[in-house]
């Protein structure tokens, strides 16, 4: 698999090239402003304005959004071997997560994504199935306090907390109910300076202003915490073999060299699912308890079929084929609120994307959430309608309409526990529980690193 190194040309490119229009920008800075103040707006405009492929400058790279499916499949998909990660906006994040699966390329990505793999088995994804349940009912638990009682929750932390403990024992077999709060602090944190930090990167990471000196605080915290954990585990494993993804790679070999992982390499690792683990799954579950709450008619349908399949039980694994409805109301809110809401490529050598023309070394968007509004693809791309997901309805859609999990060899590896994940929460909570949205509370979306409620969300429970 050498080839994935290699500066592949792109296809046969054509002699007549389209223009690629765009707005002009900032003289220094190019469209970096525009979209730094309003990052989600600025997308869809680009796409209204100007198509499917728009050229952009950031900063000092040249970009290009490309929005229709057949352009998204062409990077990610028939020819993937063109782009790699090799940008700015990913090295940005190597203080953060070092080079783990998310900012690796290559032999190398190759060889971290085959280790990884078979952690998310479905053999596997059964034994977590009934972790998830447990950690939902237990946070029902500790509701019950404020349920029936007007006691607004903010749920966006809830789902944090949640998800954080289920990847905790799922994947390191460790209780991270402790940690959340400085965990999870220490991740926001992260993630709102360095999403800050890709629109002006100056000055440079290493002058002490306050936002670098907050974000090394943050990233000290992290650190000491994994470090800790892998130290831990390797003491561990002189005497107790464990099966989870840590021991594993922990106890991972070279086929050629015999070595294992260092420390700054399961570090990095670590770091990488703890935070891709637990946030993405979380936010989804944010948004879908707030479209929930501003839908009725989809709510009632929802509690209907929890009634109707599991009456009162909890979910399992075998069972969630019987709950489609459910399954497409998180599909749904994926459409609208992807956690991951753009993706970026560097294309290696020149290619030509819907008969435009794409230099070599540009900068290449992908965004789920322009994508997932086109209006050739999606009727009344703003209303909440999770039927859109049915054989009937899903039937002639081009695949790449819908890609919250991006697509290809690159697709997010951890793509089905997610799913089953939100599944098993969504149809335990909803089971006991309705949400509504405390009267007044601000609901705006906040593009960072992922897609999460500006202002949190401020719920009260109601027990059914």
């Amino acid at each position: 698999m050498a080839e994935l190194m290699t500066k592949t040309p792109g296809a046969t490119l054509s002699r007549c090239r389209k223009p690629v229009a765009g707005p002009r920008g900032h003289f220094l800075l190019g469209s970096a402003p525009a979209m730094q103040h309003d990052r989600l707006g600025f997308l869809l405009r680009l796409t209204q304005d100007y198509g499917d492929v728009v050229h952009v400058r950031f900063l000092f790279w040249p970009a290009y959004m490309v929005n229709s499916p057949d352009g998204v499949k062409h990077v990610l998909q028939e020819n993937h071997r063109n782009y790699n990660k090799d940008l700015f906006t990913y090295t940005v994040f190597h203080p953060f997560v070092g080079k783990g699966l998310l900012t690796n390329d290559g032999q190398s990505w190759l060889h971290q994504r085959r280790l990884i793999q078979p952690t998310f088995h479905r053999k596997h994804l059964a034994t977590f199935g009934t972790l998830m349940t447990g950690a939902a009912v237990a946070m029902l638990e500790r509701w019950q306090g404020s349920a029936g009682h007007n006691e607004p929750l903010n749920v966006a932390v809830e789902m944090m907390r949640l998800t954080q403990g289920i990847v905790g024992q799922a994947l390191f077999s460790v209780d991270l109910s402790k940690e959340t709060d400085t965990i999870g602090q220490a991740i926001t944190t992260l993630s709102e300076l360095v999403s800050d930090y890709i629109y002006a990167p100056f000055p440079p990471l290493g002058v002490p202003t306050t936002r670098n000196r907050r974000m090394q605080s943050a990233l000290r915290t992290l650190d000491r915490f994994v470090y800790s954990l892998i130290t831990q585990r390797r003491q561990q494993l002189v005497d107790t073999e464990t099966d989870d993804l840590l021991s594993l790679l922990l106890s991972a070999r070279d086929e050629e060299t015999g070595q294992g992982m260092n420390d700054k390499q399961l570090h990095d690792e670590v770091i990488t699912l703890l935070v891709a683990g637990h946030e993405t799954t979380a936010n989804l579950l944010t948004w879908c308890w707030y479209l929930l709450s501003q839908h009725p008619h989809v709510e009632r349908r929802l509690y209907a079929e929890l009634n109707e399949v599991l009456g009162g039980e909890l979910p399992a694994l075998e069972r969630l084929p019987e709950l489609p409805y459910t399954r497409m109301v998180l599909e749904e809110t994926l459409r609208l609120y992807p956690p991951a809401w753009v993706f970026s490529r560097k294309a290696i050598a020149e290619d030509e994307i819907g008969g435009y023309h794409i230099p070599a070394n540009s900068m290449i968007w992908l965004s789920p959430y322009t994508t997932h509004r086109h209006p050739a693809f999606w009727e009344q791309p703003e209303v909440f309608d999770p039927e859109r997901f049915t054989p009937e309805r899903s039937a002639g859609r081009p695949h790449y309409a819908y890609f919250p999990f991006g697509g290809g060899p690159r697709q997010c590896i951890g793509n089905n526990f997610a799913m089953m994940e939100a599944q098993l929460i969504l149809a335990t909570v909803a089971q006991r529980y309705r949400l509504h949205l405390v009267p007044g509370h601000p609901v705006e979306p906040q593009a960072l690193v992922t897609l999460r409620p500006r202002y949190g969300l401020q719920m009260t429970v109601h027990p059914i």
